[in-house]
């Protein structure tokens, strides 16, 4: 069915894009920087998790970025939705199959880091699974057993910082913890993440890692903080709060892209 999905993509966009992007919560103006956009929406593509969290909007836009051929999944499912730790497979086979080879990962995450503050864009070294979940549960084939060692690509990673350091945009690298949410988390939980190494939490990115690794995908992932995770600063979260601070930090994830992508060979 992917390979069905793939070949309508392919008919209606026009490009064979090697690079995908998927936006999380509040990045869907980064489709906004692509050039001769095809947008179609998931609603149109059989297979296609529809996304039901506000600041999602559910779309695939192929285009251009710096030149680039891209394909961007703008807005996508968690596990927390409907329990599916593998709700972004099929979306993912599907982009590999249009073929994209590289896959670039944005979410919208909680600082612990105070030298990582709201509005600051972290690029992913590492992770932590804290939810206890995993895409490849129930996967037959011997291929479940996917190496992570090194599932953060370590040259894409220098090449990031390269665009950064030329852009003059400050970055910083760190361990993303996935917890399960919907509910944010409990300070608590916060002070056994910083315990564990974690530098920034979030609800989503981890199952897409793995995904994207069994699928024999390159991976870069960043972070876009847009609060100080719980107990820091005594402050309530909000969905909102996520939606209103992201693309502050999306903006500055826009112009690295930018020059990222264009160099990439």
């Amino acid at each position: 069915m992917s390979k069905n999905t793939a070949a309508l993509i392919t008919d209606r966009a026009g490009h064979t894009p090697k690079i995908g992007l998927v936006l999380g919560s509040g990045l869907g103006s980064l489709v906004e920087a692509i050039e001769d956009p095809v947008s179609i929406p998931y609603s149109d593509l059989p297979g296609f998790p529809q996304p039901t969290v506000s600041g999602h909007s559910g779309a695939l836009v192929i285009g251009t970025l710096s030149g680039i051929a891209v394909a961007v999944l703008s807005g996508r499912a968690h596990y927390y939705e409907e329990g599916r730790a593998d709700a972004m497979r099929f979306a993912l086979e599907v982009l590999k199959g249009v073929g994209v080879e590289t896959l670039v990962l944005t979410n919208s995450a909680g600082s612990l880091n105070p030298e990582a503050p709201p509005g600051s864009v972290m690029m992913i070294s590492d992770h932590l699974n804290l939810a206890g979940a995993n895409p490849l549960i129930g996967e037959p084939s011997d291929d479940r057993f996917v190496g992570m060692t090194t599932a953060y690509d370590a040259e894409l990673r220098a090449a990031a910082e390269r665009a950064a350091k030329s852009e003059d945009i400050a970055l910083s690298s760190g361990v993303y913890a996935w917890f399960s949410g919907p509910s944010f988390e409990t300070p608590a939980e916060i002070r056994m993440a910083r315990i564990l190494g974690a530098d920034a939490v979030g609800m989503s990115t981890v199952p897409e890692v793995i995904l994207a690794r069994f699928l024999g995908l390159r991976v870069l992932a960043f972070s876009v903080i847009t609060n100080m995770a719980a107990g820091i600063t005594g402050a309530e979260l909000s969905h909102n709060e996520t939606k209103e601070m992201a693309p502050k930090g999306g903006a500055k994830l826009v112009q690295l892209l930018r020059h990222l992508i264009g160099g990439l060979p």
